[in-house]
Order: structure tokens, then C-alpha cells, then sequence
């Protein structure tokens, strides 16, 4: 290096901090009746009736409807709408989004122009420990002799 020394690269270990990605789509003109569950991000354009169990990120689009008893994640993001409670680390309210049912939150915002009815309670952390654990969907590396074993078989 020129002008001095290398920065360490940043280590990050898989499965501490929630996904902020979307990974999976219940895409526009699709119903879904039943639970969702599981690990990863998640945009619904659709509608959904069902429990929702996220650990990571939820996005209901401006055309997503979900209802509901409970939806959970880490973060929520609403600009359709949903009928049910809310429980997350962060929700955000978008101009075009609707919620009713009470909400459970550490961190709350909105824009102009969203809609809530219900009771806000703000807390000062979240327990989301019911939600799917974080190594549920990890597989183990394979090793170099697992790799060989499944060439040969």
C-alpha cells in the first residue's frame, strides 16, 4: 500500500443480525391462505390470510393485503395495508399504508398521509424470541471429503 497500512476486513458471522434483504415475493394477483414462517426477507404484493412468523424483514407493497391474528418480524414495513396486531423492532408506515390493529414496537415511523388504527405501545425491547430461530435454514459447509463423496456417488 502507498500511504499506509491495510484496513481489516470487516467480519461478519452469518446468522447474528436479521436479513434487511427481500429473498422471497408473494407476487400481485396471488392469495395465499395459511402460515408464513421462516428466516430471510419477504414483500408481499398479494394477499395473505394467515399468521405471519418472520425473523427478518417484511414488505406488504402498495398492493399487498395481508389479514391476520399477528404478524411478527424484525422489521415491518407497510404500504398496503393489514388487518391484525403488529409486533416488530422496527415499523415503518409508508404514505400509502394502512393498519388496523394495535402495534408493539421499539421503533415507529410514518409519512404523511399513512393510517393506523389502534393502540401504539412503545417499548424499550422487543421480545421476539418465538419467532423461527436464526439457524433453521443454515445448511453446514460441505468439507472437501463430503464434496469428493458426492462426486463419486
Amino acid at each position: 500500500m502507498l500511504f499506509g497500512k491495510k484496513k481489516p476486513e470487516p467480519t461478519f458471522s452469518p446468522g447474528t443480525a436479521p436479513v434487511e434483504r427481500v429473498t422471497t415475493v408473494l407476487g400481485p394477483g396471488i392469495n395465499w391462505k395459511g402460515d408464513l414462517r421462516g428466516k430471510g426477507g419477504v414483500r408481499i404484493e398479494g394477499a395473505l390470510e394467515g399468521e405471519i412468523a418472520i425473523r427478518g424483514m417484511v414488505i406488504v407493497g402498495e398492493t399487498g393485503r395481508v389479514t391476520c391474528e399477528k404478524l411478527q418480524a424484525d422489521t415491518v414495513i407497510v404500504a398496503g395495508s393489514v388487518n391484525g396486531q403488529i409486533k416488530a423492532e422496527k415499523l415503518e408506515i409508508r404514505a400509502t399504508g394502512r393498519v388496523y390493529g394495535d402495534v408493539t414496537t421499539h421503533s415507529f415511523a410514518t409519512d404523511e398521509g399513512a393510517f393506523l388504527r389502534g393502540k401504539i405501545t412503545m417499548e424499550e425491547k422487543i421480545d421476539l424470541s418465538d419467532l423461527p430461530a436464526e439457524t433453521i435454514a443454515e445448511e453446514e459447509p460441505l468439507t472437501d471429503e463430503a464434496e469428493t463423496q458426492q462426486e463419486e456417488g
